[in-house]
């Protein structure tokens, strides 16, 4: 991933928000907090730049996913669904997770917000 020209687009796009890397070590999806969880804990949204996401679920978090640029593929109970630009797919709660993508630029939009204590990894 081309960290500093994503972060820098990210930061021409959307000034003064928040931008997070999943790991600092090995960098595989970068995410811009457009409209947090912390603003109104009903709704939250977040650009998010992926070629990895770690597999996860959330216990509340209805999520969905709308690709904006590039394409994605989502795993999700394990089974395969490819979005191109336009498209979306919404996770429902305890649906364990994924995506894949190479620079893929994705608006998710998470209802209820967002919050850590609802994100789970899966091994």
């Amino acid at each position: 991933m081309r960290i500093t020209d994503v972060i820098s687009e990210l930061k021409k796009k959307y000034p003064g928000k928040r931008i997070l890397m999943n790991n600092r070590n090995n960098v595989t999806e970068i995410l811009c907090e457009t409209d947090p969880a912390s603003l109104h804990a009903s709704h939250s949204s977040v650009i998010s730049v992926i070629d990895k996401t770690d597999k996860h679920f959330h216990e509340k978090t209805t999520e969905t996913y709308k690709v904006l640029k590039g394409i994605l593929t989502l795993f999700i109970e394990g089974k395969q669904v490819v979005l191109n630009e336009g498209e979306s797919q919404v996770i429902l709660p305890s649906q364990k997770h994924e995506a894949v993508g190479d620079e893929t630029w994705v608006m998710c939009s998470s209802k209820p917000g967002w919050t850590h204590k609802d994100h789970h990894k899966v091994s």
